[in-house]
């Protein structure tokens, strides 16, 4: 996230390392990192480490879910990504044990923390990837998760629209509950122009998906998210990061943002897998993330929120994926 929380000290961070993995931290430093965890730097000695921790609230895909629950999701995904480590897949970059074999350690009842070794490489934004090869490199990392076996994995979760409930509010012409705040009058008025568009590709969705459950696909350990952002380029190749989002799902769930930069990728996936990609569940999946982002940053500013670098950039991605031309 780029606004830290307020709710945490350095000091808190400091306990967490020290109760949950038994390091003493000589230095912790706040990180403003991407969307979705928060971010420190820490030093523990002559050992770097890099922290995340996750605000279980904000976590929640619905207000019906309960701190309890989303923090099982959490560990369970993580969990995965230190099986698949240990299942010899070394470009995974997965948690460090916590006390007790755990992956996470709670700092309180709201945050969870997560504890990673600092990868040495080049980080990247978010975006394309900036040639055929470095799609393949991670195509191949893809394929090596895909066909991988392990037991006691959580499949997706019923690929819900998070904060759908918000975003129907909004679109059935509700007035309130916008703000108060700098982006909340704007982003209303952004909605109502493509209420239609919306509504459309809501009930196009829910069709695609209805469609895939009664074709019963066969499902894969997915990363949920293998874009440029979520890989470090190392000497030993690329690594892939943030597998908060792991899960049981069709392959199609990773594919589609490697096929939608280049098409002649799903028959590279076919030759290495013997799997064809699903066309229609790729575009689902692409349908999905727009608008689960949309779902997000409405009910980001549906509630109280100020101007920072993380609502600005909220708000130019809102307009991004409300463009119909994308659907």
């Amino acid at each position: 996230m780029f606004t830290r929380p307020d709710e945490l000290s350095d000091a808190d961070i400091v306990r967490v390392v020290a109760d949950g993995w038994g390091l003493e931290a000589t230095s912790v430093e706040w990180a403003p990192v991407g969307f979705g965890s928060h971010h420190w730097h820490v030093r523990s000695g002559a050992h770097r480490w890099f922290l995340t921790v996750d605000d279980l609230d904000a976590r929640r895909d619905r207000g019906s879910e309960t701190r309890d629950q989303v923090g099982i999701q959490l560990r369970s995904a993580l969990t995965l990504a230190r099986s698949l480590r240990d299942s010899g897949l070394d470009f995974v970059v997965a948690p460090a044990d916590a006390v007790g074999k755990h992956v996470v350690h709670p700092i309180n009842e709201r945050y969870l923390a997560a504890l990673y070794p600092y990868i040495d490489g080049e980080h990247h934004s978010y975006g394309a990837y900036p040639t055929s090869a470095a799609r393949l490199a991670v195509l191949d990392r893809l394929v090596a998760v895909h066909t991988t076996r392990l037991g006691g994995v959580l499949a997706i979760k019923h690929l819900d629209i998070p904060r759908r409930a918000e975003l129907a509010l909004t679109l059935a012409g509700s007035p309130s509950g916008w703000g108060p705040g700098p982006f909340a009058t704007e982003a209303a008025e952004l909605l109502d122009r493509h209420r239609g568009a919306l509504v459309d590709a809501l009930a196009r969705f829910d069709e695609r998906v209805d469609a895939l459950h009664h074709s019963h696909p066969s499902l894969v350990i997915t990363h949920g998210e293998p874009h440029r952002a979520n890989t470090i380029d190392t000497r030993d190749g690329v690594m892939l990061i943030d597998w908060d989002t792991a899960r049981l799902a069709p392959p199609e769930r990773d594919l589609w943002t490697l096929i939608d930069e280049d098409p002649t990728l799903a028959d590279a996936y076919t030759e290495r897998t013997g799997v064809e990609v699903n066309q229609t569940t790729l575009a689902m999946y692409r349908l999905h993330w727009d608008l689960s982002e949309i779902s997000l940053f409405v009910a980001d500013f549906r509630a109280p929120h100020e101007d920072t670098e993380g609502t600005r950039l909220a708000w130019a991605k809102l307009q991004e994926c409300t463009d119909p031309i994308r659907w």
